[in-house]
């Protein structure tokens, strides 16, 4: 992973844009880490676009009912259990097609 100064990415931004599509880029300021910069395809494979993403009024309720309702049909065997390999690989798909979906 590369690794640049808060001060060269400032003044040499074009490079560390183009850095950070190859890998991403650790900055660094007075010598310790403080951010990292990532290319968008990067971002797609974690939570980083449901993080940013404008949340609706109402919806960390919303979000809690859904799962305490999952949590509870787990428990009373009304639906599988998934395990966390394909959990993952579902968000996943489900964040790249959101992203595709805002970007056309």
């Amino acid at each position: 992973m590369k690794s640049m100064s808060a001060r060269d990415a400032k003044n040499h931004f074009g490079e560390f844009l183009d850095a950070s599509q190859r890998e991403p880029v650790v900055i660094t300021k007075n010598g310790r880490p403080v951010g990292i910069m990532i290319s968008i395809e990067d971002a797609l494979d974690t939570v980083l676009p449901e993080m940013i993403i404008d949340r609706e009024s109402g919806y960390d309720a919303w979000l809690f009912e859904k799962v305490a309702g999952t949590i509870k049909r787990v428990e009373t065997g009304e639906t599988e259990h998934i395990e966390h390999s394909e959990a993952v690989k579902r968000v996943r798909e489900r964040l790249k097609a959101r992203f595709s979906e805002r970007t056309a």
